[in-house]
Order: structure tokens, then C-alpha cells, then sequence
């Protein structure tokens, strides 16, 4: 094996005219003789709700190696990291004669737990725990976020609920517990304010005064919080604790983002709303997507 100088620092720029462009984690960064960075095990799951048509143009002809077909002639050049997977079918999304019209319901609902849910207008929904839930409890233990789901055009769906059933089931893919839906994030501005914060780009400094402005209201309001328990009874007691347990789980968000925060994004201005263009919305939303990746916030998707 041969060494050759020291490690690329990982805060290096490339220069140009008036330009700062930050890197991506290579291979040179990881100091000489040191063991390489081992790569983030991340998940990703991309919804197409209208499917795919027809489905002979999407579908391989030949098990193991098989030649792309129209539908997924895009993903060509990473054909030999490509498993095209069949069988997939819910039948707990099968419509039954008895419930109605249901498509759209019975489609989001059990796409990513394939539990069959529940028939309700009200708030009485249930359906199952998602399988990106099930991923995130163990990919996400170091991230800020355990998760993140986002969507094109979420209000659409409030005017073509099926009848019969709540819009729940349309909102979302994502499900924490059978009662806990996960609603999806169409805004990219509100996404990236979730992400960053009330600041107007990713640039560094501006997140490290984010975090300590976090950090000073966090330890005011645990200081007051246990001052104000000694005031009250049992049962509120109770109420507070659970409340502090949802708090300590920002502490614990606050904590990696500081022990993150000499990680160098790429600039990005905060989006003013949603582009008019179709394409260009879905490009924003993927492009904030990849960067939720670089800056390691959370290793499960869905969108």
C-alpha cells in the first residue's frame, strides 16, 4: 500500500471566480492508514400512485440479468446496482363488494404496511405500522430526524377522498403506530424551515446560531418545567413527564446537530413557495431530499 501526504481536509472548497463550491465526503478526506468511513445504510421510497402503464413496457422479460425495458431506460447507466422485484401485490388493498368505492383509500393506506384499514370518516382511522417505521428505528438512532415524508400538491387529495373514508388514508403512506399517521410535506419552504430552521440558507454560521438559540430556550424551559412540578399534582405530574419526554427528544436533536454542525452543505437559499412548473417542483423537493442525505439528518424517506 502505498501513502501519499496527509488527508484532504473535509471543510475543502473549490475556487472559482467569485464561487465557492463545498465538496462531497471523498475518499481522500479519510486520513492516511485510518479505516474508511464506512458507508450510511439509507432507505428511500418514491410513491407513483397512478402506476405504471403498461406494465409490459416496465416490466423485465428475463429473470436475474435482464435488458432494460422502455419504462426504465432513465436508470440504464446503474443497470448493474438495479433488482427489479415482482409480486408485490396487496391483496389488503383489494376493494370488497361490501365497502365501496375505495381505490384511492385502500392504495395509500396499505402500500407500505400492508395491513387492511380500517372504513371511517371520522377520527376512529387504523391502519399499520409502515415498513419505513420499522426501518427507521434502526437506521435513524443518530440522526435529528427518525424520518422524512414528503409530497407533491398534499391539499389535492382533500377534494378526491373516496367516499366514505377518511382523507387520512390518502395523506399519508407512513404510519408510527396502527392510530398514528405521518402526513406528508408538500410545502418546500415549510420543509425547509422543518429542516434548517427560520434561516434563509444552509449556511454554516447561520445554523450554528440556530442551534445555540435552540439550545439556550431548550435549558430555559427544562429549568422552569421543574421548578413548575413542584407546584402541581400527580396526575399533571404525569402529564408533564410525557410532555418532557417529547422535549428531551429535541435535547437529543439539538445534540447531534451540534456534534454535526462543522459539516459543510452546499448553499441553499430558502424556496419563497411552490414553482409552478410541475418539473420543477419535483426537482426542489428531490434536490432538498439529497440534501437532507449529504447532511446525514435522517436515513429513511418516503415521497
Amino acid at each position: 500500500m502505498m501513502v501519499f501526504k496527509k488527508a484532504v481536509p473535509r471543510r475543502k472548497f473549490l475556487q472559482g471566480a467569485g464561487v465557492t463550491i463545498a465538496l462531497p465526503f471523498l475518499d481522500a478526506m479519510v486520513p492516511a492508514l485510518s479505516k474508511a468511513a464506512t458507508p450510511k445504510l439509507r432507505m428511500g421510497t418514491v410513491y407513483v400512485p397512478n402506476g405504471m402503464w403498461p406494465m409490459d413496457k416496465w416490466t423485465p422479460t428475463t429473470e436475474g440479468a435482464f435488458e432494460i425495458t422502455p419504462t426504465l431506460a432513465p436508470l440504464a447507466p446503474f443497470q448493474n446496482q438495479l433488482v427489479v422485484v415482482s409480486g408485490l401485490e396487496h391483496p389488503s388493498a383489494m376493494t370488497l363488494p361490501n365497502e365501496g368505492p375505495q381505490d384511492h383509500a385502500r392504495a395509500g393506506g396499505t402500500y407500505l404496511s400492508g395491513v387492511r384499514i380500517k372504513p371511517t370518516v371520522g377520527k376512529d382511522y387504523r391502519g399499520g405500522i409502515s415498513m419505513d417505521q420499522i426501518a427507521a428505528a434502526e437506521l435513524c438512532k443518530d440522526t435529528q430526524l427518525r424520518s422524512l415524508e414528503i409530497g407533491l400538491f398534499a391539499d389535492v387529495t382533500k377534494s378526491t377522498c373516496d367516499t366514505g373514508w377518511s382523507c387520512v388514508y390518502n395523506d399519508t403512506l407512513c404510519w408510527s403506530s396502527p392510530t398514528t399517521p405521518l402526513p406528508l410535506e408538500s410545502n418546500p419552504r415549510a420543509l425547509f424551515e422543518r429542516l434548517f430552521g427560520d434561516t434563509d440558507s444552509t449556511d454554516r454560521a447561520e445554523r450554528i446560531a440556530r442551534i445555540q438559540e435552540q439550545r439556550s430556550i431548550l435549558d430555559w424551559v427544562l429549568q422552569d418545567a421543574a421548578s413548575f412540578a413542584k407546584q402541581i399534582g400527580p396526575s399533571d405530574r404525569a402529564k408533564l413527564a410525557e410532555y418532557l419526554d417529547s422535549v428531551r427528544d429535541v435535547e437529543r436533536r439539538i445534540q447531534i446537530a451540534e456534534a454535526q454542525s462543522d459539516r459543510v452543505l452546499p448553499k441553499v437559499e430558502r424556496p419563497i413557495g411552490v414553482p409552478a412548473s410541475l418539473d420543477a417542483y419535483a426537482k426542489l423537493m428531490f434536490d432538498m431530499l439529497v440534501l437532507v442525505y449529504q447532511a446525514d439528518l435522517t436515513r429513511v424517506s418516503t415521497s
